[in-house]
Parts: C-alpha cells; structure tokens; sequence
C-alpha cells in the first residue's frame, strides 16, 4: 500500500511509538508549548487522531521563563502491563521524570523525577519485568548512554549505573532505545546532532549491560550524502512491531522548501518499513538507509473502517493509496476548544473566554507582546502542517478593543508576520507587521472609517514554498469560507521563519497564531486552514 511522508507533518519532533493489541500511540516533544507532549493514535501507522496530551497541568510542567525550544525534550511512550509510562526531559526544570495512566484517554499522574543528568531518556522492560533507563550522561568523566535499573512508578534507581555505549563515532550520541529481539539486546542512538549530518546506528549485545557490538552497515538510517532529496536531517527513531509481525520505524525529518538548504515547517515525523537482515535491521528499500516522500510497504490495520475510507487510487501510479488529510477546521461551535491549539509557557486561563453556543473565542490580551522572550502572551497556536495552504479567520472589529488582535505566521518571539486589527489613541485600523532577529516594524496600516469599525475583518494567509501573503476584506459576515474579495496587504518571505536562520538554537517550526495584545480580541466562528496542491516545483 503506498503511503506519503511525513505521516505526521508540521513540527513534530523526535517521535516515540508503542504498540497495545492493534492501536499504536505516538509522542513527540513540544519544547515551551503547553500542554506537553501530544499522545497520537493509529489503527494503520499513517491516519493519526491527536488523543490528548500528557503534560496538561503546571504541577507536571512548569514552563516559567522558558527560553526558546527550552522546557519539553524527547518524550518516549512505552507500556507494560496495563500501564503505560512516558519518559521525558523539562531541561528548564528539574530535568528526567516519567509519568503514569492506565486510561491512554484520561489523566497521567504528577511527575517522578529521576536523579540523573542527560536528556532523552527512554525505558525498557525485560522478560523477568524489571525496567531500565537509559539516556545521555557523563560517568566517570566520561560521556555517553547511561543505563541503570530503574522503579518507573517512583522514579528511584534500583541498580549502579553503567556507561552502555560512546556512540558509533558520531557526535552527540543521544535518543537512546533499547529493545530484545531473538535473544539479543539492541541499543538505538542518534548521532550527527539533529541537522543535515544526522544519522541513526545500532549495536547489539547478549547483555543490555553490553559490550555493544556496532551494525556493519551503520548508519541505518541517514540523508547526509542525500542532499538531491526533499527529505533532510533523518534521524531520532523508534522501532514498532506491528501484529503481523512487520517491523517499522518512526522517526524526525525535515522538508527543505527549496534547492537551499532552510526549513520552516519544523522536523516531522516519517515512517518507514524495516526488515531484519543477519540479525540487523535495514530501513526502507533502497538499500542505503534512506527514504522517500512516497513509499509502498504492507501498512497494518487496513480492514479498519476508517482505514478503507482513506484508500484511494494515486492518479500518478495508478496504485491504491492511503491517504491522509492534514487541513486544520476550527469550528468554535465545538463543546470544547480544538486540542491542537496551544499556548506558548504556562498560561493563565482567565486570558482565555471560550464560547461555544455564539461560536466566539476572546483573547484578553495583557502587556505583554509576541516580541518578550520567556514570557507567555496571549496566544494560541497550531502547526503549520504542509508548504501551501491557505488559512482563513475572522476578527470582530467592533467588539474588539486590544491594541493588536489578529493571526500570525509565529515561529517565536523573534521571528513572526502578522495581521491584525489594531486601536491606537481611539482610532481603529488594519496593521501588518514584521519581526526578524531584532528588528521589528508595521510595514502597513489601513485607517477605518466609523461605519468599518463595527465591521469584520476576514483574515487570509496564503503560503507556498517562498512566502506568507497576507490579506484582508470588511464584510458584516463571519463565515470564514464566504465567498469575498480580499486585499493584500504584504508578505513575508519563508526564509524569516526557518530554524536555520534564527538567533539561538531552536528545533521547532512556524505555527499559525490567534493572538491579542492589551485589550480584548474577539475572533468568530472559528479558524479554516486547507491544504493546496503542492506541485510544479523543483529543488
């Protein structure tokens, strides 16, 4: 069955998978977003339903001050036994814990902190039921894998600790998995760091203490010597066993939107399928580790009805496709708000007034802006999921009265386009402004007339793989799919918004944002994001 990649697109980093009968659950890190780690599900490794999050409360995640893609690294999700467990990182905290439900749907208990350094910690239970961790650490002035036994419910280590491995001559060795198979113990690491020299190896050993013994054809899984394909920076893997014994992996990757080597979208998660060879596995099919956007492998879960409704026949090949649908619909009529919305740090809920029965959203933006790093504005953000797509939204003008309330482009504080409806001295308008490094200006503002100051503003973002066009039209209408006529009002090129060109260290992507500075923002009906044909292009 052929299948697309990225399975789950936008920023969606270092994924961890498992497997409970036929249902697989997925997580990923979500840095100074809250709620923390997303818990994803799939019948069929390619359809996946965003579940909930495990960190939804500040007693499990505390995001005071966290500075950009600080806080939430590396999530890695296992079960055992009617439990399941994620293991993580809050770098800007206390650091290692893990947490518990037997409910995948309900609430996971307060964190257990660990007492050990490093990040990127992962579990792995034996055939005797004793559980071991293992992440990055120095011992002995020396650094590596650390492993040691541990109790996952309280977090206490239950053994000394051991340095399992160096890496395979790659840089910063991290991301580590253990797993069993046929009587051996396998230990995968990334290495490379996570850019465009990254890479994913494998040892083995008849002890999960090791000595580990490398794969001869390490790396497994690498685009470094790729540069012609669109897929960059693999690496961060999983392994899953589905219950037809067929093996696959999850792992990160970018998207370049051009023959230059920048990203917006953030790191991804790709699939891929993996077959044991002499006792190691080899990933994909082109017998060099590498992948493609469009692969053809033995999907699980196919007879699932939700499954057969996404089978359709590829125009291009002729073949039957699974098909996934990334476009984000909104709909503030909803009971509650859409679970893909999410808030930059710990934020305070009283800034927040949802409506559901008039179908509103009011943002009661504070003083501070989009630009202060370490704080938590008024916002709320969902991933931008492919290059062309095009958003629609609606902002009351006229019960608006915040200084700026409107949508942006937002990679973080230093880097975000966005449209707004503005009130300055009394006088209302329509602003578009820029911000990159640190430099930030209102390009263009449009002053209101007293008659369209009672009006709506329908927000349109139009993107691509160059740019963020920008445009606006007044109607008394709050349906966000009316069929009006828009004016732009500028733009913003993508390359303001990659990981590649920001200030400090960042590992996320660009997400669309619903925000509102120093007064109320009142947004109706909802948000309205489709995706476009993506075609006609080359790197």
């Amino acid at each position: 069955m052929l299948f697309k990649n990225p399975v789950i697109p936008g920023y969606n980093p270092d994924p961890s998978i498992c497997r409970v009968g036929d249902d697989f659950y997925l997580v990923n890190s979500t840095f100074e977003f809250f709620p923390g780690v997303p818990v994803y599900h799939s019948k069929n490794l390619v359809n996946w339903e965003l579940k909930g999050y495990c960190l939804n409360r500040r007693s499990q995640l505390e995001l005071e001050g966290c500075r950009n893609s600080g806080g939430i690294y590396a999530p890695t999700i296992r079960y055992h036994k009617g439990m399941f467990y994620m293991i993580t990182t809050n770098v800007t905290d206390k650091g290692n814990f893990v947490v518990h439900t037997d409910n995948i749907d309900g609430e996971w208990s307060d964190p257990a902190w660990i007492d050990q350094g490093g990040i990127d910690p992962s579990l792995f239970w034996d055939e005797d039921d004793k559980c071991y961790y293992c992440s990055t650490g120095i011992l002995d002035g020396v650094r590596g894998i650390v492993a040691f036994e541990i109790n996952p419910m309280t977090g206490e280590i239950l053994s000394d600790k051991h340095l399992i491995s160096e890496g395979c001559g790659g840089q910063c060795a991290e991301g580590p998995h253990i797993y069993k198979k046929d009587g051996m113990y396998y230990l995968m690491i990334a290495e490379g760091g996570t850019e465009y020299a990254h890479r994913e190896t494998i040892q083995r050993s008849a002890s999960v203490w090791g000595p580990y013994t490398p794969c001869p054809h390490n790396p497994i899984i690498s685009h470094k010597e790729y540069k012609k394909s669109e897929i960059q920076a693999t690496g961060h893997a999983d392994l899953v066993e589905d219950a037809n014994g067929s093996w696959w992996l999850v792992f990160l990757g970018i998207r370049r939107f051009s023959h230059a080597l920048l990203h917006n979208l953030g790191r991804e998660t790709f699939l891929a399928p993996v077959t044991w060879k002499d006792g190691w596995p080899v990933v994909g099919y082109n017998g060099n580790g590498t992948i493609e956007l469009v692969m053809d492998a033995p999907l699980p879960g196919l007879e699932d009805e939700e499954s057969k409704k996404n089978i359709h026949i590829d125009s291009k090949s002729g073949k039957p496709m699974l098909y996934s649908d990334h476009s984000v619909h909104i709909d503030f009529s909803d009971d509650k708000l859409d679970k893909r919305l999410q808030f930059t740090r710990n934020p305070d809920m009283s800034h927040y007034i949802y409506d559901s029965v008039n179908t509103r959203l009011t943002l009661k933006g504070t003083d501070i802006s989009l630009n202060e790093p370490g704080k938590s504005p008024t916002i709320l953000s969902f991933k931008q999921p492919e290059f062309t797509t095009t958003l629609k939204a609606v902002v009351n003008i006229g019960k608006s009265n915040a200084a700026r309330a409107g949508i942006a482009a937002y990679y973080n504080n230093d880097y975000h386009y966005e449209i707004y409806a503005g009130c300055e001295h009394g006088e209302k308008y329509i602003g578009f402004y820029k911000h990159i490094h640190d430099m930030g200006v209102e390009l263009s503002r449009i002053p209101l007339s007293k008659e369209e100051e009672n009006m709506n503003l329908l927000i349109k973002i139009d993107t691509d793989r160059e740019k963020y066009t920008f445009s606006y039209a007044l109607s008394d209408t709050t349906d966000v799919n009316a069929k009006i006529a828009y004016k732009q009002i500028g733009s913003g090129l993508n390359a303001g918004l990659s990981t590649e060109g920001t200030r400090t260290m960042t590992f996320t992507g660009t997400l669309f944002s619903l925000f509102a500075e120093d007064g109320d923002g009142v947004f109706e009906s909802g948000v309205w994001l489709d995706i476009n044909p993506d075609e006609n292009y080359n790197l």
